[in-house]
């Protein structure tokens, strides 16, 4: 039974996405799309040769490298790793987690998230607009729900690496990391408007700039 809580989160995570997809509907049975194309539109534009490749991806089988400041990798597969994915409303993520890793605060604005736990013990949590924290410890086999453009985060709570898989009602959901946004940020945000935020100082706004800043 535990050798097929993957093939289960893989359904289920299919299925929900189906039903609730953010995306608009597509027009045609397919639209791969043309990752190549110089032409703007919202989206992509549709390649005029489709291939089966185009609908595969074999990355979420192998764990990710979590040697990092926060000690979690997000494995994407979405329209831009799965052409075919375009105009279809959904696409997937593997997150592993090492012992003490975070994925910090972020929102997702275009899709809500579905993560299932294939391995590992997680403090997982939402905050929603009026500031009230929705959080709770899942485990394997576990399904937690974080709504659409509402900031949340994952830890590893537990004595080993963890990893979920997770679902979006989206092609491409975006990701907005908010330490990320508002310390490292291209041109920076004034550090005038982070320290009166935060009630820091400029010092140490730019010891968080430092920190944050995109390795050279």
């Amino acid at each position: 039974m535990e050798k097929l809580l993957p093939c289960f989160a893989v359904l289920f995570l299919v299925a929900f996405t189906s039903i609730v997809r953010a995306d608009p509907d597509m027009l045609q049975d397919i639209c791969a799309a043309d990752l190549a194309s110089t032409i703007k539109i919202n989206g992509f534009p549709c390649k005029a040769n489709v291939t089966a490749d185009d609908f595969f991806f074999a990355g979420l089988g192998k764990a990710g490298n979590t040697t990092n400041l926060v000690g979690s990798v997000v494995t994407p597969a979405n329209v831009e790793k799965v052409p075919g994915l375009n105009t279809l409303g959904v696409s997937m993520a593997r997150i592993d987690y090492a012992v003490g890793g975070i994925n910090p605060p972020h929102t997702h604005p275009r899709a809500t998230e579905i993560v299932f736990v294939i391995e590992g013990t997680l403090d997982v949590g939402f905050i929603t607009t009026a500031n009230v924290l929705i959080a709770k410890t899942i485990t394997k086999g576990d399904v937690f729900v974080f709504p659409r453009g509402l900031v949340h985060f994952q830890k590893n709570a537990g004595y080993e690496p963890a990893t979920v898989i997770a679902g979006f009602n989206s092609q491409l959901q975006g990701t907005q990391s908010i330490a990320t946004a508002l310390f490292a940020s291209n041109p920076t945000v004034d550090d005038y408007v982070l320290a009166k935020a935060f009630q820091i100082d400029n010092n140490q706004v730019e010891a968080i700039k430092a920190k944050l800043a995109p390795k050279k």
